[in-house]
């Protein structure tokens, strides 16, 4: 993790705009937001810019958007960032950066779903479009879609450090639900595209129900069971039966499994970013830890169907 050395300002991002897309520089500029790995300036009424600006990773993960997100984009029955232009390190800022469209919403960590019929078909339909077969070359995924067995230790260190810090109450019910999901048979289908992190901050709302999906910094191919555990972290109460009928291809048991598996790692991390700040990692937002810890009691609760 490392903090960018040049400041992100207004001013810069105009700058930068001047010198590798002048056509655009006189529109006006205003922060956006700062997430986990990139500053977002809004450019005009519909483009933003994203500019790396915490992890190093992030340099590769705004080159793969860049890349692969036009391609899909077409095919979702959502509003995405697409990517308009790329921008290339320079004596200004060191890194790449992108321009990419503006998608309107509220984050749903800020304003969760509410609307629970709609958000389950939503959410169903958005997935079923993005969950097609990978092609050779496809991006492979840091920590995503893969065998939940290569999460095996990241899930202890996470599980204890919750528990150390008192931010679980039950930590042998969340394994419970991690060692079932961990005992379900593998993925055995063709590897599938994956957003890999939809969590509620990258799910956007309006109207009680999803109207957009940002940050596909962590897009790859593997295991559907990684996407589908945001039936957990983002629908309402009651929503989860409805948006599983509603997939296709229906999920089967084990990748149902899976997903909880997912889902129960996902919001431990979240629930940690949130209130224990991950020993001071950037990007984590109180916001992060209401809808995570809401996540993890409706797991352990339902941890025998």
């Amino acid at each position: 993790m490392t903090d960018t050395e040049t400041e992100i300002t207004a001013e810069l991002v105009r700058d930068l705009l001047h010198d590798q897309h002048p056509d655009l520089a006189e529109r006006p500029v205003r922060f956006g937001a700062r997430g986990w790995d990139n500053q977002v300036w809004r450019v005009g009424d519909d483009l933003a810019v994203r500019l790396p600006w915490a992890t190093l990773s992030a340099d590769a993960l705004l080159r793969k958007e860049h890349a692969w997100l036009p391609v899909l984009a077409p095919h979702l029955p959502l509003p995405v960032p697409v990517p308009q232009r790329l921008g290339e390190p320079s004596e200004r800022f060191p890194r790449p950066w992108i321009v990419t469209t503006w998608v309107p919403g509220t984050p749903a960590d800020r304003a969760p779903a509410t609307r629970a019929a709609e958000a389950a078909d939503t959410l169903a339909a958005f997935l079923t479009a993005l969950h097609r077969p990978a092609p050779d070359g496809a991006p492979a995924g840091r920590d995503r879609g893969g065998p939940l067995t290569d999460r095996a230790e990241g899930f202890a260190q996470t599980l204890a450090s919750a528990a150390e810090s008192g931010l679980i109450p039950d930590p042998d019910a969340v394994r419970a639900v991690w060692e079932d999901a961990v005992a379900a048979p593998e993925w055995a289908g063709p590897a599938l595209w994956l957003h890999g992190d939809l969590h509620p901050a990258n799910v956007l709302t309006a109207d009680g129900t999803f109207c957009g999906v940002i940050d596909f910094g962590d897009l790859c191919a593997g295991d559907p069971a990684c996407d589908l555990a945001a039936a957990w972290t983002l629908l309402p109460d009651g929503a989860v039966e409805r948006f599983y009928a509603a997939c296709r291809p229906t999920p089967d048991a084990a990748t149902r499994r899976r997903a909880r598996g997912w889902a129960v790692l996902k919001a431990l991390v979240c629930i940690l970013i949130g209130e224990a700040g991950v020993r001071g990692r950037p990007g984590g937002k109180r916001t992060w830890g209401p809808p995570a810890h809401h996540a993890l009691r409706r797991l352990v609760a339902t941890a025998h169907q």
